[in-house]
């Protein structure tokens, strides 16, 4: 639990808690896992729904490395806590006096972590599936974890929007600006924009290569003209 003081100098303002890489790449990982979920079933957007997949998974072994590297909120070490931090939190809810916390809290943690543990199988058992590594038992796995990982987000989003209430906090606006109430010596120091320009760079990079490759795999105009001159 965070302490506040009243003194001035101390007073919580909207300041820099969540930076840049984190922001971009969790709203590219929702964008990738939107668009793949949706192309799942169709042939004719097969590509984007790889593409879409493996972007997920460059951003999800980001995400996983910058849990270690990264800002104060940004490492796994500041919210992941055990289960008797977790129950203290959820009594503090019941209680109507709720833990507040410049990071996640412990149950959003939770949340957290078994989204990357989800997400991470869906991309491997996504990747085997394309080349054909397994059977049907690998397909229906691929599934299972898709539908695992939605009831996850379902469940995430709704303690977003929960926890917001009970804090009078707009959690997904800040999500979006970086910034949280917070006293000076809680906010972070950079917002490491240049780290976040670099994944932008290689996420729009490899979209634009693999349109290259899908232009590529198309017939030219030539070779349908003697395609139709053959028949």
């Amino acid at each position: 639990m965070n302490a506040t003081s009243a003194s001035p100098a101390n007073a919580l303002a909207p300041r820099l808690v969540w930076d840049l890489p984190q922001r971009l790449v969790h709203w590219l990982m929702v964008l990738s896992f939107a668009g793949a979920y949706l192309t799942a079933e169709s042939e004719t957007w097969r590509l984007v729904h790889v593409s879409l997949g493996y972007t997920f998974g460059g951003l999800l072994v980001f995400r996983l490395l910058w849990g270690l590297i990264g800002s104060r909120y940004a490492r796994f070490a500041n919210f992941v806590k055990g289960p008797q931090a977790v129950l203290r939190y959820l009594r503090s809810l019941l209680s109507g006096s709720p833990e507040h916390h410049v990071g996640h809290n412990p149950a959003g943690a939770l949340a957290i972590v078994a989204m990357l543990g989800l997400g991470l199988g869906l991309v491997l058992s996504g990747w085997a599936n394309y080349n054909e590594l397994g059977g049907d038992w690998l397909e229906e796995a691929h599934e299972l974890l898709a539908s695992g990982l939605i009831a996850v987000i379902a469940v995430h989003v709704l303690g977003v929007i929960v926890s917001s209430r009970l804090h009078r906090e707009n959690l997904p606006k800040s999500m979006l600006t970086g910034r949280k109430n917070a006293a000076p010596e809680q906010g972070i120091r950079s917002a490491w924009a240049s780290v976040a320009a670099l994944i932008l760079v290689a996420v729009l990079g490899f979209w634009s290569w693999q349109w290259t490759q899908a232009g590529s795999l198309l017939p030219t105009a030539s070779q349908t003209q003697s395609h139709d001159d053959d028949d």
